[in-house]
């Protein structure tokens, strides 16, 4: 079971949140609930929890200072942000915690679903790898101050980013590390990316891979399992998982169709 912390002050953002997680990722999680920053920390220590969906906006002890508390405490779990526009101006300090998504209120199902598949994933190589995230808390020395896009430049980060993702999708990128490539901070990034794209990063990524597997699925001599790793996927069983949720079909059960 992954242990699951989601705090907003809000009771109901909180309970929609919690269902939308258990009804998609049933008998995989224990979600635990907080309603402010103070408790937030509380919680997930007490649970030593694997993912975090924190509200930036939160009395007493933001978001932000809950997040910064749990790194030291917990430098592997999956820190994920609901935030709105208008928060991005003090939303900075989220680079130092490295985050692993941003998901703008109101959150789609999508967005959320996709946050959470990324943060399991993570759990699962740590677990076997013994890795830890203290390796990548470096990316406040590589990220400039957020800058204002004017249209011109924002299609040509736009054009860039569409771009940089096609040739690296195999890798193991993040927002972060696209956000670096252009000088800005992952909150900022977010913000222009979503209002570009309509959909967050991680969904954006997860659709590119998938469609790639699909032709690769074409090709009956390609081994599934090496289309998992050629399509950017760090195993087959996660890969599989997306897979079938987005096109409702095993890589097996897709291949038999589209394979005479």
């Amino acid at each position: 079971m992954y242990r699951v912390l989601v705090a907003d002050d809000e009771p109901i953002e909180r309970q929609v949140i919690a269902k939308k997680i258990n009804i998609f990722f049933p008998d995989q999680v224990e979600i635990f609930m907080a309603q402010n920053g103070v408790e937030a920390v509380e919680l997930f220590k007490e649970n030593n929890c694997q993912i975090a969906l924190l509200d930036i906006a939160m009395p007493g002890k933001t978001g932000l200072e809950a997040a910064e508390e749990i790194r030291t405490f917990n430098r592997e779990c999956s820190l994920i942000f609901f935030t709105a526009f208008d928060e991005f101006s003090y939303a900075k300090r989220a680079i130092s915690v490295k985050a692993l998504d941003y998901l703008l209120k109101p959150c789609s199902d999508e967005d959320i679903i996709g946050a959470i598949e990324e943060a399991i994933s993570i759990a699962d190589k740590n677990a076997g790898l013994g890795t830890t995230a203290g390796d990548n808390l470096h990316m406040m020395d590589r990220i400039t101050l957020d800058k204002e896009v004017d249209g011109d430049r924002s299609n040509v980060v736009i054009r860039e980013t569409i771009s940089y993702i096609e040739e690296h999708y195999k890798e193991d990128i993040s927002l972060q590390d696209v956000a670096s490539v252009f000088g800005y901070t992952d909150v900022y990034f977010c913000k222009i990316f979503k209002q570009n794209f309509g959909k967050s990063f991680i969904v954006y990524l997860n659709e590119l891979r998938i469609e790639k597997a699909k032709e690769f699925l074409a090709n009956p001599d390609i081994n599934i399992k090496d289309i998992s790793s050629e399509s950017g996927y760090r195993d087959a069983s996660y890969f599989a998982r997306v897979f079938k949720r987005m096109t409702g079909m095993t890589p097996s059960q897709y291949r038999d169709r589209v394979v005479v």
